[in-house]
């Protein structure tokens, strides 16, 4: 006889939220701002209710920025402009998880500029 048994997934916005934040980890390892959010989201994507749009939305930025921050090194030697990308690329990296980690908090669903949608 098979079950139809459904885990429900459970409100946590405190987790949300952490997986916002967990992003400025960036700039004390150098990696984790990635990472952290990665394994947070593959672990609980099933288990919290919000949790699959949140991590998806931190992925996307934070390999978009890994993106902006790649393409704006040599244009730091083509034109010079690459230094005050990655200084824009920097300040929203670091605004923007403090931006989007209120709104967790507050139910909302997150919105990451210039994210590009590498997962969907």
């Amino acid at each position: 006889m098979e079950s139809n048994y459904h885990t429900l997934k459970r409100s946590d916005n405190q987790l949300l939220v952490i997986t916002h934040l967990s992003q400025l980890l960036t700039y004390v390892t150098g990696f984790g701002g990635l990472m952290a959010p990665l394994i947070i989201w593959a672990t609980q994507k099933e288990q919290v209710d919000g949790m699959d749009a949140h991590g998806k939305s931190i992925l996307n930025f934070q390999i978009s920025i890994l993106l902006y921050s790649l393409i704006s090194i040599p244009l730091i030697f083509i034109v010079g402009l690459g230094i005050l990308t990655l200084i824009l690329v920097a300040i929203l990296a670091f605004v923007m998880p403090i931006v989007n980690a209120i709104k967790a908090s507050n139910g909302e669903l997150p919105s990451y500029p210039l994210s590009l949608n590498f997962i969907s």
